[in-house]
C-alpha cells in the first residue's frame, strides 16, 4: 500500500523531528530543490526515516553537521510550514560553545580536508544556485530568438538589427553582462557579509567610467593600448595613481566576483573588529569598498580574468586536440558531479568562455548527459504506466515535463535515478552513446548559456548533429531501462503484488483475498510459472483435497517424484500453517517444516529459476517441468535479508541437498516472524497429484512430497 500524503504540516513536522528537532537546527536555509540544515549535532538525524517520507525525493549528509532534504518544486512551500512551526519561532538556535569546542573546531579547521573540500563547492553552489531562474529565463529568450533566426524571420546575428531586436538583445544580455555583480552578492551573501558590498565593489569596474577606457579613442590621458597580433584581441592599459592598471571589460566573468568576495570577506570581518559596533554601518562598508575596489581592479580583476581564461584554453585545447575523448568525458562525469552539487564550477567555465571566445563548446556534450537523463525517467514513466503504479507515474511525470522543457535535472535524479540502482548504469550508457555522436561528428558549440532542453535545441550549432546525439542518448537510456526494468525481478513481483492487493481493497475484496492475491502475484512470478499453467487461484480451490482425490489418478500415472525435505524438523500440514495464503494452497499444495535448525537445501534436483536477495524464497524447476517453492518463515521479506546468508545464484542448477542459505532462526525470531519454512508445488493444478506426507520428523532430504505427473 502508497503511503498516504501528508497533510498541510505534516511532512514540516516529520522532518523536524527527523533533524532531531528544533533544537538540533542551528539554521535552516533552502534552493530551488532542496532544504539546507546547519545542525548541532548531525548524528541526531534519523536519515532512514527521512528517506521514507513521502515528498522527499533523498537525502545528503556532509561534513560538518550540515545536512540536505531533497524536496523538488515544493521546496518552497514546505520552508515555510517549517519555519512557521510553534517550536521554530526563533529560526534556529545558536550553538554554545565552550573553550573545548573552540579548540576542537579549530584543529577541525586544520586538518578535516573533507570538510574544506564541501565549503569550497558549497561557496561555489550557493553562489551560483539563487540564479538559476534569470538564467532559464534569459536562455528560453535565447532559445525563442533563435528560432525566428532559423525560420528566416530575422537576422539574430547582424550588425545593423533594428532597435527592437537591439532591445530584445538587451533583455538576455542584461542577465549574463551583469552576472558578475549577482555572483558577487551571492557570495558575500554565502560568506555571511554585506551582500551590497560585494555587488558594490564589482558594479565599481563595471560603470560606463571604468569601461569607457577600453577605447582607446575615448580622449582620456593616460591610457595605452596596444594589439594582439595572435589573438587578434586589443589589450589597454591605464595609468591610475601613477601605477599601470590592466584594463578588462568584466561582464560576463564569474572567476573575478569568486576570488574578489573571498578576499572581501576576510577584509570586512577585521574592520568588524577594528571598528565599534556602533559605527559599523558607515566604516565598515565604506573601507571595505575603498580597499578592495583598487584591489580588484589592480589585482584580483586581471588575475580572475586569467584564470578563467586559463582554464578555458586548457578544456578548449583538449576539445581540439582530443575531441572524442572531450565529448565523451563530459557527459559521463555528469551525472557523478550533479548529484553532489559539483557540477558548478563547469557551469562557470561554459560562462567563462562565451565572454571570452564568444562561443562555449561544454554545453553541447552536456546535452547528452541531460537527454540520457529525461531518457531514462521516460522509460521509468512507461513501465510505471505499464505496471499501473500511479505513484512512480506521476513522480515521472513531472520530473521529465522539468527536464524536457526546463532542463532541470534534479527531480529525475532524486525523484527516481537515485533511489533504484539499476538505472544508473543504462543512463550512462546512453550518455556514452551521445558523447561519442558528438565527438565523431565534429563536436557542437553555442553561443549563449542555455539549458538543454527541447526549447533551446535551436541554440546550438550544428544542430543537426546535437538533435542527433541528444535523440540517441534519450532513446538508448529510455529503451534500456524499458526492456530491463528499473526494479530487479523480486522488486517487480513485490510492488505488482502490493499495487494488486491496494486495488483489491479499493474494489472492497476481503482482507483474506487480499493477502492471497498478492501473495499470489508475488512468488509465482519469482518461481517463473508459464503462460500455459493453470492460475494459481484455481489450482488453490480445490488444491486441499489435491492429495486424496486425484491420488486414484495418481497411482495409475505411474512412479511419483520425490521432493525431499529442505530442512531438518517437524512436518505440518499447510491447513496448520498461520498464513491464510498457503493454507489456502493458492501457492499449490505442498508442506510446511518447523525447523529444527537454519540449514536450507534443495529439495529436487533442478534450476534454480529465481533467488530472492533478501535470500527468504527460492524458485526451483525440475527437468519434469515441476516447479517448487521452497519459502523460508512467513513474512520475512520485510527483514531485507537480516539474517540471511544465500550461497547460490539465479539460473544455476542444484541438486537436493545443496545448500541454498543459512538462516539465523533466532533473528528471526527477534524480529517477530514464524519461522516455518514452506515448500510448494506451485503448478499443483497442472499435474495429476500432490501427495504431502505430514506429522512426523525428519531430517534433511528425507522425502515429505509426493508428486506424480
Amino acid at each position: 500500500m502508497s503511503t498516504p500524503k501528508a497533510g498541510p504540516g505534516t511532512l514540516a513536522e516529520s522532518i523536524l523531528r527527523g533533524v532531531g528537532g528544533a533544537e538540533n537546527i542551528e539554521s535552516l536555509t533552502h534552493c530551488a530543490t532542496r532544504l539546507r540544515f546547519q545542525l548541532h549535532d548531525g548524528a541526531k538525524v534519523d536519515q532512514a526515516a527521512l528517506d521514507s517520507l513521502q515528498g522527499v525525493m533523498g537525502t545528503v549528509p556532509q561534513s560538518g553537521d550540515r545536512f540536505q532534504i531533497v524536496i523538488g518544486g515544493a521546496v518552497s512551500r514546505v520552508y515555510s510550514e517549517i519555519m512557521n512551526l510553534p517550536s521554530m519561532s526563533k529560526g534556529g538556535t545558536a550553538k554554545p560553545k565552550s573553550d573545548a569546542d573552540v579548540k576542537a573546531e579549530m584543529r577541525a579547521k586544520s586538518r578535516g580536508k573533507f570538510a574544506f573540500v564541501d565549503n569550497f563547492f558549497e561557496y561555489l553552489s550557493d553562489s551560483f544556485r539563487p540564479l538559476m531562474g534569470v538564467l532559464l529565463g534569459s536562455s528560453l529568450i535565447i532559445a525563442i530568438a533563435s528560432v525566428l533566426d532559423a525560420l528566416g524571420y530575422v537576422d539574430f546575428r547582424a550588425e545593423d538589427k533594428s532597435a527592437t531586436w537591439v532591445f530584445v538583445d538587451a533583455m538576455w544580455r542584461s542577465v549574463l553582462y551583469f552576472l558578475p555583480i549577482m555572483v558577487a552578492y551571492n557570495a558575500a551573501k554565502k560568506l555571511r557579509i554585506d551582500p551590497w558590498v560585494g555587488a558594490a565593489v564589482m558594479a565599481a569596474v563595471m560603470t560606463p567610467n571604468f569601461t569607457g577606457m577600453l577605447n582607446k579613442d575615448s580622449g582620456i590621458p593616460g591610457i595605452t593600448c596596444t594589439v594582439n597580433d595572435t589573438l587578434g584581441t586589443q589589450e589597454c592599459v591605464a595609468k591610475v595613481f601613477g601605477l599601470p592598471m590592466q584594463l578588462n571589460d568584466y561582464g560576463g566573468q564569474v572567476f573575478v566576483p569568486l576570488l574578489m568576495v573571498a578576499l572581501l570577506a576576510l577584509v570586512y570581518k577585521a574592520l568588524q573588529r577594528v571598528f565599534p559596533e556602533n559605527v559599523h554601518m558607515v566604516f565598515v562598508p565604506f573601507f571595505s569598498m575603498l580597499i578592495m575596489i583598487p584591489v580588484t581592479a589592480f589585482l584580483i580583476g586581471p588575475l580572475g580574468v586569467w584564470a578563467g581564461n586559463g582554464l578555458g584554453e586548457g578544456l578548449s585545447w583538449m576539445n581540439n586536440n582530443a575531441p572524442i575523448v572531450f565529448a565523451i568525458m563530459i557527459p559521463l562525469i555528469y551525472p557523478f558531479l550533479v548529484p553532489l552539487g559539483l557540477h558548478w564550477p563547469l557551469n562557470a567555465l561554459m560562462l567563462q568562455n562565451i565572454s571570452v571566445l564568444g562561443y562555449d563548446f561544454i554545453q553541447g556534450p552536456m546535452g547528452a548527459w541531460n537527454f540520457a537523463c529525461f531518457g531514462a525517467t521516460a522509460g521509468v514513466l512507461l513501465l510505471s504506466v505499464r505496471h499501473r503504479e500511479k505513484e512512480m507515474r506521476q513522480t515521472a511525470t513531472g520530473a521529465l515535463a522539468a527536464g524536457l522543457f526546463g532542463g532541470i535535472s534534479e527531480p529525475s535524479l532524486y525523484g527516481i535515478h537515485l533511489r533504484f540502482k539499476r538505472i544508473y548504469p543504462r543512463m550512462l550508457v546512453g550518455c556514452l552513446v551521445g558523447g561519442v555522436i558528438v565527438g565523431v561528428m565534429g563536436g557542437v558549440d553555442t553561443d549563449a548559456f542555455a539549458f538543454t532542453s527541447l526549447l533551446t535545441i535551436p541554440v546550438f550549432d550544428p544542430m543537426v548533429t546535437y538533435v542527433i546525439a541528444i535523440g540517441a542518448a534519450f532513446f538508448t537510456s529510455m529503451a534500456l531501462v524499458y526492456f530491463s526494468d528499473f526494479r530487479t525481478k523480486e522488486d517487480r513481483a513485490q510492488a505488482n503484488a502490493e499495487r494488486d492487493a491496494a486495488e483489491a481493497a479499493a474494489a472492497g475484496t476481503p482482507a483474506e483475498g487480499v493477502q492471497a492475491e498478492t501473495a499470489k502475484v508475488e512468488e509465482r512470478e519469482l518461481v517463473g510459472v508459464g503462460a500455459g499453467s493453470k492460475s494459481a487461484s484455481a489450482a488453490g480451490g480445490s488444491a486441499a483435497s489435491a492429495g486424496s482425490t486425484a491420488g486414484s489418478v495418481g497411482a495409475a500415472a505411474g512412479t511419483g517424484i520425490e521432493l525431499t525435505a529442505p530442512v531438518a524438523g517437524h512436518v505440518v500440514s499447510l491447513d496448520d500453517v498461520k498464513d491464510p495464503v498457503f493454507a489456502s494452497r493458492a501457492l499449490g499444495e505442498g508442506v510446511g517444516i518447523e525447523p529444527a535448525d537454519g540449514h536450507i537445501v534443495a529439495p529436487v534436483d533442478g534450476e534454480l529459476v529465481t533467488t530472492t536477495e533478501t535470500g527468504h524464497a527460492f524458485g526451483i524447476r525440475t527437468a519434469d517441468g515441476v516447479e517448487v517453492l521452497v519459502h523460508v518463515g512467513i513474512d520475512t521479506v520485510q527483514m531485507k535479508g537480516e539474517g540471511f546468508d544465500v550461497r547460490v545464484e539465479s539460473g544455476q542448477q542444484v541438486s537436493a541437498g545443496d545448500l541454498l542459505v543459512e538462516v539465523d532462526l533466532d533473528a528471526v525470531r527477534a524480529a517477530k516472524h514464524p519461522t516455518v519454512t514452506l515448500m510448494t508445488v506451485t503448478n499443483t493444478a497442472d499435474l495429476a497429484s500432490v501427495e504431502p506426507h505430514t506429522g512426523q520428523d525428519v531430517a534433511v532430504g528425507a522425502p515429505v512430497v509426493t508428486v506424480r505427473r
